[in-house]
């Protein structure tokens, strides 16, 4: 077992480096089965989810080799199988990506159902609905496994997608790539990492148009060439160290970013009061000496402001003067962490999928549980500010999506180490 400990009331200040997009990276990496020849990925997150997609990758029969530790050779072609039912893949949400890239090689995939963070349903009819317009028979076994055939490969279909979504949009430009004909995705999510995948399968020779609008179409092809490729930087952990040095009223350059997809982030930085300037590759965020003011937050698909920034910036508005008014219109279930803002003494109410905020809040430390990836994040962000010392457990939720957090907060001034914990200690802790 292993818990953060972080001791709060320290400004952020100095530089990061922000690493590549977690988002972009669990579908690109999948990708590669489609391809024909050897890839190079470069500006990969060292992160436990790349690492365990990776994996399964290897017991698909893929060559993965880490040339550093930012890059990853794979090589696709010994793949045999288009079986992926193990509990690795059980434990990430994107290995649903894998069903996609195996029905777009095999025309057939049995891949089980996903796990990783719990703050909602994360159906996948849409998919299926999808996989099944190309000419796919989907089935579900024992309530865990997908099955997925057909009858050689798979056809070009248009396909109106009923809510937005970015694992469906993604799921099946994967599948459309090598499919017979054109595939139309109508209602299409338009994330940055869906412009990555798309920028990655379009240089080994696919033909994708339209990604980045609400409808892509996706002509199929025969042959995908081997490629060096570099993954997009990642807007939300850019976006977190942005509410973080927000929070505690610190100053920071936020290095190799793409300032145009943080730009929902920035207006509401800008709106509280904080100093933003963008430069080509890098923001400077300076919130020193500032009264803060509050906001009210809608979180939207893209380009409006991104879901997997609500906790950290809940934590932030913690922190500002006046009453906030949060409402999430993406998940379900994205409120747990408030519970463990509540014990670090914040004053937040949730009515439904909205969250009332009242700010200037005496957060201290406090044993908190992370309950998912960017919940962890907010926790972090809380435990900055708050007096006294914040335990945080659960935290390979955190470390499956923020590279090397420890070292950069330590970096940037802040006191958080990490802890190993006896297992017969943290279960009374618990």
């Amino acid at each position: 077992m292993e818990r953060y400990i972080i001791n709060g009331g320290k400004p952020l200040v100095g530089e990061v480096t922000i690493s590549g997009a977690k988002n972009a990276a669990v579908a690109i990496i999948p990708a590669t089965i489609l391809c024909d020849e050897p890839c190079r990925i470069e500006n990969v997150p060292n992160i436990s989810d790349v690492n365990l997609i990776a994996r399964i990758l290897q017991n698909l029969g893929a060559k993965v080799q880490r040339v550093n530790k930012h890059t990853l050779d794979i090589d696709p072609r010994p793949i045999n199988t288009c079986s992926a039912t193990d509990d690795s893949v059980r434990g990430m949400r994107a290995s649903y990506y894998l069903l996609g890239a195996l029905i777009g090689r095999w025309g057939k995939a049995k891949v089980a159902l996903p796990g990783g963070c719990n703050f909602g349903l994360r159906p996948i009819d849409q998919h299926l609905k999808g996989f099944e317009a190309m000419g796919a028979d989907c089935q579900l076994v024992g309530g865990a496994i997908v099955e997925a055939k057909c009858e050689g490969k798979v056809q070009g279909a248009q396909i109106y997608l009923d809510t937005v979504s970015v694992g469906t949009t993604m799921n099946l430009m994967l599948a459309a790539v090598k499919a017979q004909g054109q595939t139309i995705i109508e209602n299409a999510a338009k994330e940055p990492h869906i412009v990555d995948l798309a920028n990655f399968l379009n240089s080994m020779g696919a033909n994708i148009r339209g990604a980045g609008t609400d409808v892509i179409k996706i002509r199929g092809v025969d042959y995908l060439h081997g490629i060096t490729y570099s993954i997009i930087p990642d807007q939300i952990e850019a976006g977190t160290y942005m509410a973080a040095v927000a929070a505690t009223r610190g100053k920071l350059l936020v290095k190799n970013v793409t300032p145009k997809h943080l730009d929902s982030i920035t207006a509401k930085l800008e709106e509280i009061g904080v100093s933003v300037e963008e430069f080509d590759e890098a923001v400077l965020i300076d919130a020193t000496n500032r009264s803060l003011k509050r906001c009210n937050i809608k979180t939207m698909p893209h380009p409006g402001f991104p879901t997997d920034c609500q906790p950290q910036f809940v934590a932030m508005l913690t922190t500002v003067n006046g009453t906030s008014i949060v409402t999430e219109n993406v998940w379900d279930n994205r409120y747990q962490y408030i519970r463990e803002l509540l014990l670090m003494g914040a004053n937040i109410s949730v009515e439904g999928r909205v969250a009332i905020v009242d700010g200037d809040s005496q957060l201290h430390g406090a044993p908190v549980k992370a309950t998912d990836l960017r919940a962890g994040a907010a926790l972090i962000i809380a435990g900055l500010v708050a007096s006294g010392t914040t335990e945080i457990s659960s935290i390979h939720y955190i470390e499956r999506g923020y590279e090397e957090i420890i070292e950069k907060l330590c970096a940037l001034g802040a006191d958080i180490k990490k802890q190993y914990v006896p297992e017969e200690d943290a279960a009374v802790t618990a």
